[in-house]
């Protein structure tokens, strides 16, 4: 294969043909590095590149699998990491200047996990500053631009993820999600992007924005991908206090392949409110599709979105965490993640109670809802990407749809359903029960066999 082809070779693929010996694990990371440093300049995903690191890490995956040792999926696969999550001996910025210099002795349990399934971790990538923010438009690292067109941003806050699985500068990447942040840059950049049910993956190590809003979880090029993906870093963490213990095994792929006739699909016509026609005329064909494959379709309405969409939990929590630093190094931090902490701050305990309450609420008015429907449908964003130089108080309109869902707890997944008349891509959401995460992984790996919009590349030299 070409290397540019090889480098957009998935998971599932690459971990079949690794294990047929068609391909090395030296071939696949040569290809992605050789991609990474003709286009990474422009692309600017990465703060930290560890390419020496991979080498070496595919080199061991090679060894491992001429012993006939499987660790995952993954081995000896390119994966790269959200700069949110600590890496021994390998600093850790979370975008900011503050810890620029931040050089952990520890992996975070996501890394470490990564490491033992013989990943061939690639680096780590830019993000907006402390995940604070939906464009990643990074003040101190640079900005991160969308592969479908240079001028524009890739969504935010795990921008350097969607970026660098779009433009084949990895397999896959770990993403963060506290109001939209894997699922944003999933449909901006024309990837999937799956946030776990909270809980599902262990958050120790990784530098929070919300302590009870924080998902980590797989940016893919496919939905079984973000499965096996999710497989390798999901699991019981004690050192997590919010971490799942489950009884079953727990296999997000489990379900692939079989068919979803009958299952009862919610239509959640709220979240049409305000979209763009492209986007609206993509989501009623993705619906089409659904229906051919013999769903049942149905619309809901869950009025109390706008109130969530207001809730402060995540300001305030944000704040909580970054009291000391926005005392002593208020210049430390751009302009507009220092506004926002400052917000935060002054909300008060009354409120975020309050706020909390509204979430319980909304919560138990979802699962309420579906007990009806299986799954629920919407717009991942209302729009596509803007341009950088249009960048402004609006972009906050890309988590207007998303946010709602990380107070819920239950596992949403993007998946590219289609591009706008700039030929910018455009994501369609489901989101499944708690901890239903096979389930969800079922009925969007169907739809991704019906079409074809995953398997589109950017037009990129």
């Amino acid at each position: 294969m070409a290397n540019d082809d090889l480098a957009f070779v998935g998971i599932a693929e690459a971990a079949q043909r690794l294990r047929d010996r068609e391909i090395t694990s030296v071939e696949l990371t040569e290809a992605t590095i050789l991609r990474l440093e003709r286009l990474e300049p422009t692309i600017n995903a990465y703060i930290t590149p560890t390419l020496e690191l991979a080498r070496d890490a595919a080199q061991r995956a090679d060894a491992d699998f001429a012993a006939s040792i499987d660790r995952s999926p993954l081995q000896g696969v390119p994966i790269a990491l959200k700069d949110l999550c600590a890496t021994h001996d390998i600093r850790t910025t979370a975008g900011s200047r503050i810890l620029g210099d931040w050089v952990p002795q520890t992996d975070a349990t996501v890394t470490r996990k990564l490491r033992e399934g013989g990943a061939v971790l690639m680096g780590k990538l830019n993000l907006h500053e402390f995940a604070y923010g939906v464009t990643s438009a990074n003040e101190h690292y640079g900005v991160v631009r969308n592969p479908w067109d240079l001028e524009r941003h890739p969504g935010g806050s795990s921008g350097g993820s969607g970026a660098a699985v779009a433009s084949g500068l990895a397999a896959g990447a770990i993403g963060t999600d506290t109001g939209g942040s894997i699922r944003i840059p999933a449909s901006l950049c024309g990837v999937t992007g799956l946030m776990p049910s909270y809980g599902r993956v262990s958050r120790a190590g990784v530098v929070p924005l919300s302590w009870s809003l924080d998902h980590v979880g797989p940016l893919t090029r496919s939905v079984e991908d973000a499965a096996l993906f999710l497989n390798a870093i999901a699991g019981y963490d004690p050192a997590d206090h919010s971490s799942i213990r489950e009884s079953n095994p727990f296999d997000a792929a489990a379900q692939l392949g079989e068919p979803i006739e009958g299952l009862r699909i919610g239509i959640v016509r709220d979240q049409f409110l305000g979209v763009s026609d492209d986007v609206a005329r993509a989501v009623e064909d993705a619906i089409e599709v659904f229906r051919g494959l013999g769903a049942v379709t149905r619309d809901v309405s869950l009025p109390m979105l706008e109130s969530v969409r207001a809730l402060p939990i995540l300001s305030v929590e944000a704040a909580a965490y970054h009291a000391e630093w926005l005392r002593n190094r208020p210049g430390d931090y751009s302009d507009e993640v220092r506004s926002l902490l400052m917000m935060g701050a002054t909300v008060s305990a009354v409120d975020y109670v309050n706020a909390l309450r509204v979430r319980r609420e909304f919560t138990d008015f979802v699962a309420h809802i579906m007990r009806n429907v299986d799954l629920l449908l919407m717009p991942t964003c209302s729009r596509t990407a803007s341009r950088i130089d249009e960048i402004d108080a609006s972009v906050l309109q890309f988590a207007r749809l998303t946010s709602p869902w990380d107070h819920t707890g239950q596992p949403v997944i993007s998946v590219p359903c289609g591009f706008d008349g700039d030929g910018l891509p455009i994501g369609l959401s489901l989101a499944a029960p708690p901890l239903e995460e096979a389930l969800l992984c079922r009925v969007a790996h169907a739809y991704q066999q019906e079409t074809a919009w995953h398997l589109q590349r950017p037009a990129l030299a």
